[in-house]
């Protein structure tokens, strides 16, 4: 079960949340084409959809957004990032009972949130939206821990300094997991390659979104960023270094 405080642990982190956080590579939009029939005017409900940037692909996608998300302080940052668009709907709602009418969208898509939802409920909630035949895709990008020198250090200091980060790792929704989501024989995977180059104010906003990373004046924090500097320091090259994820797409009904 996700955390009790799931709905308002990001309320802090909205600003890097908006500036750090990766976007999604544009292939996710092929992917949706090919395995759940998106095209220009699909009804989306994209739950727990946080600072909007799911949303903003989908719109430029062509698509009509619901945008569906609990937190008050990311529900903003989306409204004033894509509120002008007339096919942009802001919903204050969580997963598990978003609002929306009866078979009133023809895809669910769940960005970076599935993690945190009640997984029989949104289960239930997401088959009450869609559309007869309409599909799911949940989508994480997943940071490689051990393919660079730097990842395995920034690995380290996390499971070193931040407070819950092995509770909520979206890791922890697994095969097992998707397996009973899905309708059997529906479910399709596919991964796509993904990077932030980062300057050390980058990486330090990044490491400063995630809700599991002790925020300044928290215990912890001071002997955190003297870390990451250490770690950034050893591993730059030209100033920078990447973070480097695999895009993970999982579809079906």
């Amino acid at each position: 079960m996700p955390p009790q405080n799931a709905k308002e642990r990001f309320s802090n982190r909205v600003a890097d949340y908006v500036r750090y956080r990766p976007g999604y590579p544009a292939g996710l939009i092929d992917v949706l084409r090919d395995l759940a029939s998106l095209h220009p005017g699909t009804k989306v409900a994209d739950v727990g959809s946080g600072t909007g940037i799911s949303a903003a692909l989908l719109l430029d996608a062509g698509c009509e957004v619901f945008a569906v998300e609990p937190n008050a302080d990311m529900r903003h940052a989306a409204e004033v990032r894509l509120g002008a668009n007339p096919r942009f709907h802001s919903i204050g709602a969580p997963a598990e009972v978003t609002t929306l009418r009866d078979q009133s969208v023809e895809l669910v898509l769940s960005a970076q949130a599935f993690h945190w939802f009640d997984v029989a409920k949104s289960r239930a909630e997401f088959s009450r939206i869609l559309v007869p035949g309409g599909f799911i895709a949940l989508v994480w990008n997943v940071r490689q821990t051990d393919s660079t020198p730097f990842l395995r250090d920034y690995e380290a200091l996390l499971e070193t300094y931040a407070t819950d980060y092995a509770q909520v790792r979206h890791e922890n929704v697994n095969e097992a997991v998707l397996r009973g989501f899905f309708a059997e024989g529906s479910h399709q995977r596919r991964t796509l390659p993904n990077a932030q180059h980062f300057d050390f104010a980058g990486l330090r906003g990044r490491l400063l979104s995630s809700s599991y990373a002790p925020a300044e004046g928290q215990p912890g924090h001071d002997p955190m960023m003297q870390e990451l500097r250490r770690i950034f320091d050893a591993n730059q090259r030209d100033g920078a270094v990447d973070i480097l994820y695999d895009t993970e797409i999982h579809i079906g009904r």
